[in-house]
């Protein structure tokens, strides 16, 4: 008797012992907020009840995380966010700059080559991206299974996917229809497909928010609203739901990696800035769709499997107006006087030309054709640039293309923030930033500077792996990709600049 007594106690022995801690996690789900100032964390807490309350309570908030480049613009952040790299590394410089070879003014994302799928027109892709990601190095690993990234704006769903993402998706403002490229596929997948017939962005014809009404009709002039109102943000975690499910994420015996980004916040808080009442209530409706996402990744990959990391691409400027109240710095400038000084500036000086090529937040692009015709030098034309936007009352700092590659600009944090975010094949060759608080526009605010108000942001990661708590060191976003690539054992991406946030890692992590 005694033989089949042992047989019965294995089987009891083995199931009181302490289950151990999964290996890896089965799903990341990297979450972006799109314009969310660090102090949004703090000033709207108390409306917080979803996903934002639950990962201060329960994970690593980092709160002096700041972002280490100019422009600090949607593209770059997203970009940096899960390839570590800065615009020099990863030459994504900004949201749009001028292409010299081809003498026009592309996007991060804009690609000839591939077709849109849900919508026509031409695609997008990561093709500009010079640098691996994270979902990347998941994928080469042979570790990574799907990744997917989704957003209202092309850049958003497709930079922090990466190369050699399953998909990535975005909304077209013209169908209604979440759209993506030829790049990943030759037709979008049958449940995308579906949810597009269902037409969900429909449902909010009509509807009141705030002070807004939403266009009653379903057609173009609606879908184009969506995106600055909370239902731009309910459409992306309505889309997010549906890809964990039908591409059964966290399910699989490989790590999964699901990249959202919330749009909506930034198209209101350009509208309205930081101090409005719409802007904390879409804080605290985000909150909520943020717990619905988490909770819909628990469920699918089960709860302990699940790794959640969010932060933002940027943050915002208060209203000129409202800072001049409170008897602040600021004000608004003419985006084109800074042009017109250079054109004066420089004729004056060599004589009549178009010198201008282009502008934008990558910088001054000078006409290499007219430098040529007057027998100079770009380095020489590049200063006298320089040199008229200095005369500008308003302008902060100024460096030109031959600085930055002989490192002939200041230490300080702002000087490092333009050598982070000049890239020499791609920048433009003169980089101006203007003083805190003033902004070209005549309404609204906008982002952009290298100050705190722009370039701090949250960080926050929730659940697998993750000590709990609250960390005060100065950190950057570029150390979310090392320390997800050092928690799952794969190669760090090819271009990371960043640390490993080793203080909040849990042993079992390591």
């Amino acid at each position: 008797m005694r033989k089949p007594l042992l047989f019965l106690l294995v089987p009891f022995y083995l199931c009181s012992q302490p289950r151990p801690a999964p290996k890896s996690p089965k799903l990341i789900v990297a979450i972006v907020i799109d314009q969310f100032r660090y102090d949004y964390l703090t000033r709207f807490q108390d409306g917080y009840t979803g996903g934002l309350k639950q990962m201060l309570d329960n994970g690593a908030d980092f709160t002096n995380a700041f972002l280490e480049h100019i422009p600090t613009v949607t593209a770059v952040g997203h970009s940096t966010f899960l390839s570590g790299a800065t615009p020099a590394l990863s030459g994504i410089i900004a949201n749009e700059w001028w292409d010299r070879e081809f003498h026009k003014r592309v996007t991060s994302v804009s690609d000839d080559s591939t077709q849109l799928l849900g919508a026509s027109g031409t695609g997008s892709s990561p093709a500009r991206l010079l640098q691996s990601t994270l979902g990347d190095e998941l994928k080469m690993s042979g570790k990574g299974g799907k990744v997917i990234g989704i957003s209202i704006k092309d850049r958003s769903a497709i930079l922090p996917a990466g190369h050699m993402a399953d998909g990535a998706y975005w909304f077209d403002g013209k169908t209604g229809n979440f759209v993506s490229s030829t790049h990943y596929f030759k037709e979008l997948p049958a449940w995308a497909a579906d949810f597009n017939a269902s037409r969900p962005a429909d449902k909010y014809a009509g509807k009141n928010w705030m002070s807004y009404t939403a266009p009653t009709k379903a057609d173009a002039t609606l879908y184009g609203s969506l995106d600055a109102t909370p239902w731009g943000n309910e459409l992306i975690e309505q889309f997010a739901r549906r890809a964990l499910e039908a591409e059964h994420m966290g399910k699989g015996d490989h790590i999964d990696l699901l990249a959202v980004s919330f749009s909506s916040n930034d198209y209101v808080g350009h509208k309205v800035g930081p101090d409005a009442p719409e802007v904390r209530d879409m804080a605290i409706r985000v909150d909520k769709l943020i717990g619905e996402l988490i909770a819909a990744a628990e469920t699918g990959a089960g709860a302990g499997n699940v790794l959640v990391v969010l932060t933002a691409d940027h943050g915002v400027a208060p209203v000129p107006e409202v800072n001049q109240a409170r008897k602040m710095p600021g004000g608004r400038v003419n985006a084109a006087s800074e042009r017109q000084a250079i054109e004066r500036g420089l004729a004056s000086r060599f004589g009549e030309g178009t010198w201008v090529d282009d502008m934008s937040d990558a910088g001054v692009y000078l006409n290499r054709q007219t430098i040529l015709a007057h027998k100079l030098t770009e380095a020489a034309v590049e200063e006298a640039a320089a040199e008229s936007l200095r005369a500008l009352p308003y302008v902060f700092r100024v460096a030109t293309r031959d600085d930055l590659r002989h490192g002939a600009i200041s230490a300080d944090q702002v000087g490092v923030r333009m050598r982070n975010g000049f890239n020499e094949a791609r920048s433009g060759d003169v980089i101006v930033i203007l003083n805190p608080y003033w902004m070209p526009g005549a309404s609204g605010t906008t982002h952009g500077a290298p100050f705190s108000y722009d370039a701090h942001v949250p960080l926050i990661f929730w659940g697998w792996g993750v000590r709990a708590g609250r960390y005060d060191r100065n950190v950057a976003p570029n150390d979310v990709a090392p320390t997800l690539a050092t928690m799952l054992n794969v190669e760090t991406p090819s271009g990371s600049v960043g640390r490993v946030l080793e203080e909040m890692l849990q042993p079992t992590a390591k």
